[in-house]
């Protein structure tokens, strides 16, 4: 019974739990359970409140039985990212800077789950201060791939897939700069949304206004991703770029008629360094599209500058550390280093020409949406690789310039500020998971959401769990 209870959908143990064909308490008992069996092997959720959580489920069973509702997750079990504040639970964001640091509020994004009546589980583990696609810190170690333990489970939402893939949550959320929801979520077989900026708002950081890092869900199917967002989405006035569209909009109906509909792919993007086989899965997909009644059609926008203009605001973000590199430089890995000198470098000028270089980018992307209502893609240019590779450095005979550079397949479609979703399309000869990228029109999250539920129940790739748990 474990084993169905942990693989529910998310909108199926809602579900149970409300019509008391479950109780919370069981639905939490075997997440615990599952979490006690499975994590020592992956190392993906580094802080838990166990007690409390079960107290959380006792009082959830009360208000059913009083007849009470405390929202659409009602019991669900969830996970948090540790860069994500959770009051009165540790927050470290991978850094032994951070490493007994207990935030006394939650974030905007924890209070709505929470608000929902969601039951949080516990924190999962993420690179220091999110940066790179590969989870390790020093702090909690190393998450491990649970399709092969030897490989990497991506980043820096790492810990959340992981978690996800394995059952020891339903629900978890993460964070995206260049990637870092959809990567994961391509190499441990489970969805990642990237929304556009403002749909999840963010309360309370230091950079209000930048427009390049979102917060979103993750979760087993693209109806789990849809219902999360109902509750995660939404205006908040604490954030200025937020938008006023409730959240309630992504509960609608997913299914759609997409005969007729136009659709432009791309194996490499314009021309990245991609694996060969992932190259083939997303020939593959492209087929799955055309049968679905798609006009697919292979182009890709022109995305000269997204480079430049990318790296430049990451840069920027990171300068909002200098403090942390001017008085705790050593207990700071190099590649943060790097980024928060790469940051403090630039000048005036240097941001002036990548906002240049960005809006451009922006307009030919607009331009080429007018003949088009999806772009598809890679998720990542390779495989899962070893666990013992901090970063990709060569792909195809093609060195990688920084230690950034195997994730533009992703980090490009970030700098266009278009959502984004990984939806999982395969596996490669040696069984790992392979995911595509769903690129919609501004603010069509709900649009891209209806594309991959369409695609999901063609080809059901989610179904197939780690061995590690069958």
């Amino acid at each position: 019974m474990e084993n169905d209870i942990c693989f529910y959908d998310a909108t199926e143990l809602a579900s149970l739990i409300r019509s008391k064909k479950i109780s919370a308490r069981e639905v939490l008992e075997a997440h615990l359970a599952r979490i006690d069996n499975v994590n020592p092997q992956v190392n993906a959720i580094v802080t838990m409140d166990a007690e409390r959580a079960l107290v959380e489920a006792d009082r959830a069973d009360e208000e059913i039985i009083k007849g009470n509702n405390l929202g659409l997750l009602h019991g669900v079990p969830v996970a948090h990212k540790d860069l994500i504040d959770t009051a009165g639970m540790r927050t470290t964001y991978g850094s032994p800077i951070y490493a007994d640091h207990v935030p006394d509020k939650d974030a905007l994004i924890v209070e709505r789950l929470k608000g929902a009546g969601a039951i949080s589980v516990g924190k999962t583990n993420t690179p220091e201060f999110g940066a790179g696609s590969q989870t390790f810190n020093k702090v909690f170690g190393t998450t491990l791939n649970p399709y092969d333990l030897t490989k990497t489970c991506g980043g820096s939402s790492g810990g959340a897939a992981v978690a996800l893939a394995t059952g020891m949550v339903a629900l978890a959320d993460g964070s995206d700069l260049g990637g870092s929801l959809r990567n994961p979520a391509n190499f441990c077989n489970v969805v990642g949304l990237r929304p556009a900026v403002g749909r999840v708002p963010v309360r309370g950081s230091s950079s209000a206004w930048q427009n390049l890092s979102v917060q979103g869900p993750m979760a087993r199917t693209v109806s789990d991703i849809a219902l999360m967002l109902s509750v995660i989405a939404g205006p908040d006035i604490n954030s200025p770029v937020a938008l006023e569209s409730p959240g309630s909009m992504f509960l609608d109906p997913l299914d759609k008629s997409f005969f007729g509909i136009r659709v432009a792919w791309s194996e490499d993007l314009g021309g990245l360094p991609i694996d060969q086989e992932i190259r083939q899965i997303v020939r593959s997909a492209a087929s799955i599209f055309a049968d679905l009644g798609c006009e697919v059609t292979e182009d890709v926008p022109d995305f000269t500058g997204a480079d430049e203009a990318f790296m430049a605001w990451r840069g920027w973000s990171f300068g909002f550390k200098e403090n942390l590199l001017r008085d705790q430089r050593d207990q700071l890995k190099d590649t943060v280093i790097w980024n928060i000198e790469e940051g403090l470098s630039q000048s005036g000028r240097d941001l002036s020409k990548a906002s240049e270089l960005r809006s451009a980018l922006y307009a030919r992307v607009i331009t080429f949406f007018d003949h088009y209502e999806y772009l598809i893609c890679p998720v990542s240019q390779v495989p899962p690789f070893s666990v013992e590779t901090e970063w990709v450095s060569e792909i195809e005979g093609v060195e990688m310039e920084t230690y950034m550079a195997w994730a533009k397949v992703c980090y490009y479609i970030s700098a266009t500020g278009l959502p984004a979703i990984s939806v999982p399309a395969g596996f490669t000869r040696a069984g790992l998971p392979v995911g595509l990228q769903i690129i919609g029109r501004p603010r069509s999250e709900f649009e891209v959401l209806q594309l991959a539920y369409a695609f999901e129940g063609l080809t059901s790739h989610n179904k197939k769990h780690p061995n590690i748990v069958v």
